[in-house]
């Protein structure tokens, strides 16, 4: 049983830390976004801004991508060697993005180096939580989660100062310290659960490979309401980075100069937090599956919100839209990890949070180059947001199906085993009581 505390505070402060150091970081590549068009881009380049996209969308989409392959690393060596190394790997590619003097490199060091070591320090806290918290694991989830909106809220002023005063690479040194304690950050993540290696290496300490079917648990896609749940988040994926990539661009063209497009991202950011806060919370009084509809609900509105980008000719509306907008991302991000263990079990979390992540990538990496051609195509950035706000609704939709579907799997779960097994033992405990009733008014009367 997990200890619902004790070093495990410590633990969630660490991965409060990891979620804000790689989340803030990619969040605020509105901010990042500008200034590369500015320092690389030229007036005869047409597709400008969907090759400097690719940076910022191919950053995400690989935290995202490389989710599976980190699962299966977290199963066998444990999340603190994991976690560590993948916050080493983040920081060389962080640093080797601030040598470069072209954009085509950042893809490498910057949209897939950085991102991948990322991806090995994000996905273990995740799991490790799991470890120390059952029955607040919502609220810790909450907790954990809102690191990433405080530094989204704080790193795009930062930037814009740090961008202003010493350029685009110095300010990318800077970042590096957020991933060193990162780094350090990851030798909290004390193991209470034994990892694979730990269990096939037994008290030899020699560690086999297990078979295939342990490392690549494919099991849970035997879970129908996995499957549907699987398809539905990546479905409502295509538009959700659209507004953190381009919206900046898109105040700085409609407003010029004479607004802070940086307000926007704070909005996001505190919103995001006030609703991870409130709906962790809130999730840990739903009952199984129905957690889902939380999710439903956030959909529906972040692809409002994305539809009414265009609409809004006053900056003021644009806050407005972005209050509501943070808040249900807010919804949406902090029960992710507590609807997988409702879904699959403790016991295959890790992979199926892999999995699902892994097929998140796909849209992630892909709306933003595409809201960037469109951009480039048309001279503006209103069908690009029109066309964002469609697939939450549709990958909301989906979603609905799953508290109905995950009920009528547990309802045969529980009919299976009566029809078999369970029947012959019952006749069986029935025969031997029917004879203990026999073999006592025979023991009596001998006496």
């Amino acid at each position: 049983e997990p200890p619902e505390g004790g070093w495990g505070w410590v633990v969630m402060l660490a991965a409060m830390w990891c979620n804000g150091a790689v989340f803030g970081i990619q969040n605020s590549c509105g901010v990042l976004f500008v200034s590369m068009l500015r320092l690389f881009g030229s007036s005869d380049d047409k597709q400008l801004v969907f090759k400097t996209a690719w940076v910022s969308s191919l950053s995400m989409g690989m935290v995202f991508f490389c989710s599976p392959i980190v699962s299966i690393f977290t199963d066998l060596f444990g999340c603190r060697k994991v976690a560590v190394i993948g916050a080493a790997v983040g920081l060389v590619g962080l640093l080797s993005s601030s040598f470069v003097s072209t954009i085509e490199p950042l893809y490498f060091t910057y949209g897939i180096l950085f991102a991948c070591g990322c991806s090995f320090a994000y996905q273990p806290s995740l799991v490790i939580l799991g470890h120390y918290f059952k029955k607040r694991l919502g609220l810790v989830n909450g907790i954990v989660t809102a690191g990433s909106s405080l530094f989204t809220v704080s790193l795009p002023f930062l930037l814009r100062v740090l961008i202003d005063s010493v350029d685009l690479f110095n300010t990318l040194r800077v970042l590096c310290i957020l991933m060193f304690v990162l780094f350090l950050a990851g030798f909290t993540y004390k193991p209470l659960v034994p990892n694979t290696k730990d269990k096939e290496g037994g008290k030899k300490g020699k560690f086999k490979l297990p078979p295939a079917k342990k490392i690549c648990n494919f099991s849970v896609f035997k879970v129908l309401s996995y499957r549907i749940w699987a398809l539905g988040i990546p479905a409502a994926l295509f538009g959700y980075f659209v507004p953190y990539v381009h919206l900046m661009n898109h105040v700085k063209e409609r407003f010029g100069d004479s607004v802070p497009e940086e307000v926007l991202l704070l909005c996001l950011g505190i919103t995001s937090g006030v609703g991870r806060l409130i709906f962790g919370r809130v999730a840990d009084y739903i009952p199984g599956a129905k957690k889902i509809y939380l999710q439903v609900a956030s959909f529906f509105f972040i692809g409002l919100m994305s539809m009414m980008i265009p609409l809004c000719n006053v900056f003021g509306a644009l806050v407005a839209v972005c209050l509501f907008m943070g808040l249900f991302d807010g919804c949406f991000i902090c029960i992710m990890a507590p609807i997988a263990f409702e879904l699959v079990g403790a016991q295959d979390v890790s992979q199926a949070i892999g999995f699902l992540l892994g097929l998140m990538s796909v849209p992630m990496t892909v709306g933003p180059p595409i809201a960037g051609l469109l951009r480039d195509r048309l001279g503006t950035y209103n069908e690009a947001f029109y066309l964002a706000g469609v697939p939450p609704l549709i990958g909301g939709a989906i979603l609905c199906f799953i508290p109905w579907v995950h009920e009528r799997q547990k309802l045969k779960e529980r009919a299976k085993p009566v029809d078999g097994e369970t029947t012959e033992k019952m006749l069986e405990n029935e025969s031997t009581l029917v004879s203990d009733t026999t073999e006592k008014p025979v023991k009596e009367l001998d006496s």
